[in-house]
């Protein structure tokens, strides 16, 4: 499989802390990888700053991505390369519908005009999977949303989008058993229309269920205490990260 995140030597800090200390950290194409760890070891963080966020600054280290160097890009000219990130606490957006962002997104990723009509189409298809009322698409982004339902619609730009890799941060975070199986079911479609990859940043190994997990690593710390397979996500739900912490 060809390599398609390469993180070297990453440093990142906020506010003149350092965060990470030094990640390595490599995704091939059609790979999927689970970040774990404990609360403030700097897992959203490294999601943060495959992003780009303009929150956090690299101080050392790159990030490679289709080849392409862009540790000094911005957000945007990320999203452009098939880079997305959900966010653990989806932002309310008055003013501009779920359809209407969506549509205006996914234009300006693809650099094509979408007609109307086929754009609810493929809208109506995603939102199919994910079991979300219709509705949802011309209320206001996020504006009086449950929680589920905006980790829902944090889905559903991912299924419209279609990006070459997934940054799912904290996505099943207060979330229901039955809102996570929706969401894991969302994520295992994603996965199995467009082969993307997935870098999945969580605490709840229900949303891992339906996947086929390639690599674990667990950061502690801001480092990478211990990388493995499947098989460690067993242990550290049996076990904890104090061995590693």
């Amino acid at each position: 499989m060809a390599e398609l995140l390469k993180i070297t030597g990453l440093r990142v800090d906020a506010e003149d802390k350092e965060i990470l200390h030094g990640i390595d950290l490599t995704v091939n194409e059609g790979e999927t990888h689970v970040i774990m760890g404990p609360n403030g070891a700097g897992k959203s963080t490294l999601g943060a700053a495959v992003m780009g966020s303009p929150e956090y600054r690299i101080t050392g280290g790159s990030i490679i991505f289709g080849g392409a160097d862009i540790t000094s890009e911005t957000p945007d000219k990320r999203a452009g390369r098939g880079i997305f990130l959900s966010f653990q606490n989806p932002i309310e957006i008055p003013g501009i519908t779920l359809s209407a962002f969506l549509r205006s997104a996914y234009e300006a990723i693809t650099g094509e005009r979408i007609k109307l009509f086929e754009f609810r189409k493929k809208l109506s298809a995603a939102m199919d999977v994910l079991q979300m009322d219709k509705a949802y698409a011309d209320r206001e982004l996020n504006v009086g949303f449950s929680g589920g339902e905006k980790k829902k619609a944090e889905i559903l730009q991912l299924l419209v989008l279609r990006p070459k890799l997934a940054v799912l941060d904290e996505t099943d975070s207060g979330l229901d058993v039955d809102a996570v199986k929706t969401v894991s079911a969302g994520i295992k479609a994603y996965r199995e229309q467009t082969g993307g990859s997935l870098l999945i940043i969580t605490h709840n190994t229900k949303i891992l269920e339906a996947l086929t997990v390639d690599k674990t690593h667990i950061i502690a710390d801001g480092k990478i205490a211990v990388e493995g397979g499947a098989e460690l996500i067993d242990e550290i739900s049996a076990n904890g990260f104090e061995k590693y912490i």
